[in-house]
């Protein structure tokens, strides 16, 4: 863990009027370090380390979904949470990916300082760089604390965000399909 981050926790709690020193934020700094470091391990992340070969051959050239992928992110404006779902599918073209392998693409790119927006369109990508999918869809649907505990303190917004590559984009059917198995009908 780094001494310097903590260091500057350690600065922020004086900041903000605290007393670093009192029993219940004696270790505050330290901790608060060792998370912000857990919540941003995406940085020390390599996609393909990730994928880790797990990619298997397959006759299946029908659409995989995988919904309802739980994600934490920070938003890098503000550095507070955002909660949310990712649902991500994908055409394949002779191999498929491992599905653990989905959930930790998402998480590789969520632990990072994250807008919604690209964290949809780095998942997308990256799925269909290790897949070579004839099309992959990514739909993100997220709770931002940073709109929710400040600013206009809106507690029931969620923002909604996808990124459609390939047939996803090109054929309304496989669009409207993936969708459909989502659960959001248009």
């Amino acid at each position: 863990m780094s001494h310097s981050l903590a260091e500057h926790y350690h600065e922020i709690l004086v900041g903000i009027g605290e007393n670093p020193q009192r029993e219940g934020l004696l270790d505050t700094p330290r901790r608060a370090a060792k998370a912000m470091q857990y919540l941003c391990n995406g940085y020390a992340q390599d996609l393909h380390e990730v994928v880790n070969g797990a990619l298997f051959e397959s006759e299946n050239d029908e659409m995989i979904v995988v919904r309802d992928i739980e994600l934490y992110s920070l938003c890098e404006h503000h550095m507070l949470p955002f909660i949310g779902k990712a649902h991500v599918a994908y055409l394949p073209t002779g191999r498929v990916l491992g599905l653990s392998k989905v959930a930790r693409v998402v998480d590789m790119f969520a632990r990072r300082l994250q807008i919604q927006e690209n964290l949809t369109r780095q998942i997308a990508y990256a799925v269909q760089e290790v897949t070579d999918a004839a099309g992959v869809g990514v739909v993100i649907e997220a709770k931002h604390m940073c709109m929710m505990m400040r600013g206009v303190e809106k507690q029931n917004s969620v923002m909604i965000s996808s990124v459609m590559l390939g047939a996803f984009r090109d054929a309304p059917s496989t669009r409207h399909e993936f969708l459909n198995l989502i659960g959001r009908h248009n």
